[in-house]
């Protein structure tokens, strides 16, 4: 049992959110990606995640948080484009490119960004409740 469990709660969100917005900027990044017909588009990557029980010793309410459990990926086959001039089309002018939505993408990455914002609100305002505690204590 930790002292301060929102810490630890908090905490773990901020962990699972900045993977989540590494996942997301990767995917942002490779959006143009081409790769050759015969081979595979880039995969997005679709962070997983999961709560963590609290421990039975910590207040009522306090959960564990939550942890990155793994990884999904996008298709592989992507999206193929006609494109006879790019030097990785086959003899049919084909290219292979990754299936990822800018729109959903710029979406999870707001959703990942307000809630690290959030997490760290939290953080703020627990040390402000305990810090008030410490000196109601100490008069």
């Amino acid at each position: 049992m930790s002292l301060f469990p929102v810490f630890d709660t908090t905490t773990s969100g901020l962990h699972a959110n900045r993977i989540w917005m590494d996942a997301v900027a990767d995917n942002i990044a490779n959006i143009n990606t081409a790769k050759p017909f015969d081979g595979p588009a880039f995969q997005a990557r679709y962070v997983l995640v999961d709560s963590v029980r609290g421990d039975s010793n910590d207040p009522a309410g306090v959960g564990g948080g939550v942890q990155v459990v793994g990884a999904a990926f996008g298709d592989a086959q992507g999206t193929v484009r006609y494109e006879p001039g790019h030097p990785l089309a086959n003899k049919d002018g084909l290219v292979r490119y990754p299936d990822i939505d800018l729109g959903d993408q710029m979406t999870q990455l707001i959703q990942a960004q307000r809630s690290y914002q959030l997490n760290l609100s939290v953080i703020d305002r627990a040390k402000e409740s305990y810090q008030q505690a410490i000196n109601i204590a100490a008069r």
